[in-house]
């Protein structure tokens, strides 16, 4: 197969990385050596900048064939003469500063069939409007009354309802529905994802289920970034709202009336029941399972697998099934591997006491 890359640059010099992250270089170096790549300590080349800022990784730097290392100060001295060792306070932080600069186009998605404006083969209501420099691909649907902003693309097959807007610099991924939802700027929805479709609302009843009519809308304010497969419903009796700048994973499923603050992270497979509320600046770490009504307070951080069955406090590190104190829930957990452990170096148990 042939080799290819999907994203190219035409690099960098070292000296134009130490100016744009304030690296301190070593004495001599060779500023104007041109960085075409970024790579993993292991796998990069002579024309590679890579970083480390874990010690478990340290031994690789002595073997690293990389041109340029970020690194902090404590690793400097242990790379082969060869590397150009930058040396500074937050060496990924830096390193993404570069790979930004270096690769922009990897920052959001383009149009899949490179194409500008409206493509034949998409199918436009006569009634939406599309600001200029809006682009959308062949099988795309605009329903009536749609808005989509200048510079947004809208990918193959995605589906955007009546009257829904869109701002403008968006991308919505392939594959992807928004219905009944008002969108900002800058937002970035990656394949197959799903919003405003019914939310989960039935009144149980010995004859059968009667359905609740979902009448509300999803509001998601600017910079928002959602993952693909998530899945957002649309308000039952309310919004359902998304905050300003806040990031949400792949298969993340968010309930009807939830209302998340701005600058969240929502990692993979976690699930937010209907009329839940998150603060500002909350932390769901990957499949937690947030219960109908709750309230995270602001700056909250939930560990992974955690279930969160009722109100959280500003501030507070939780984990556990239902969640804990972190300390509290570590300590519990190992409480039960010493015995465990304990268990499994004894004499062997009597069935009869079991039973």
């Amino acid at each position: 197969m042939t080799k290819r890359r999907f994203y190219s640059t035409s690099g960098l010099t070292v000296g134009e990385i130490v100016a744009m992250t304030g690296a301190r270089p070593p004495p001599g170096a060779r500023l104007g050596r041109r960085i075409t790549n970024i790579a993993p300590l292991d796998r990069a080349g002579p024309a590679d900048l890579t970083f480390l800022d874990n010690a478990k990784y340290a031994h690789l730097l002595a073997t690293t064939g990389a041109a340029a290392c970020l690194t902090a100060e404590r690793f400097a001295n242990r790379a082969e003469p060869a590397v150009c060792v930058l040396v500074a306070p937050e060496p990924y932080r830096a390193f993404v500063t570069v790979a930004r600069t270096l690769f922009p186009d990897a920052l959001r998605p383009s149009s899949l069939f490179a194409a500008s404006g409206a493509s034949p083969g998409a199918a436009i209501h006569p009634s939406a409007r599309l600001e200029n420099g809006a682009t959308v691909d062949p099988g795309a649907v605009v329903g009536p009354d749609a808005e989509i902003g200048s510079g947004t693309v809208i990918a193959a097959t995605a589906v955007i309802g009546p009257s829904v807007r869109i701002g403008r610099d968006c991308s919505i991924g392939p594959g992807t529905s928004i219905v009944h939802a008002l969108v900002g700027d800058r937002v970035i929805v990656h394949a197959g994802v799903r919003i405003g479709q019914d939310g989960f609302g039935y009144v149980m009843t010995a004859s059968g289920h009667i359905k609740v009519p979902q009448i509300g809308r999803v509001i998601i304010q600017d910079d928002v970034e959602i993952g693909a497969g998530t899945a957002i419903d649309r308000g039952a009796n309310r919004d359902t709202v998304i905050g300003e700048g806040t990031k949400i994973d792949n298969l993340v499923q968010i309930g009807h009336n939830v209302e998340i603050g701005r600058h969240c992270i929502i990692v993979a497979q976690s699930g937010i029941s209907g009329s839940a509320t998150l603060g500002d600046y909350v932390v769901l770490g990957a499949r937690v399972g947030v219960t109908p009504h709750v309230v995270i307070g602001e700056g909250a951080q939930l560990a992974a697998r955690s279930s969160v069955t009722r109100d959280v406090p500003p501030g507070a590190r939780l984990g556990g099934y239902p969640v804990k104190p972190m300390k509290q829930w570590l300590r519990e957990i190992a409480a039960i591997e010493r015995l465990g452990r304990r268990e499994e170096g004894g004499k062997k148990r009597d069935k009869s006491a079991d039973e």
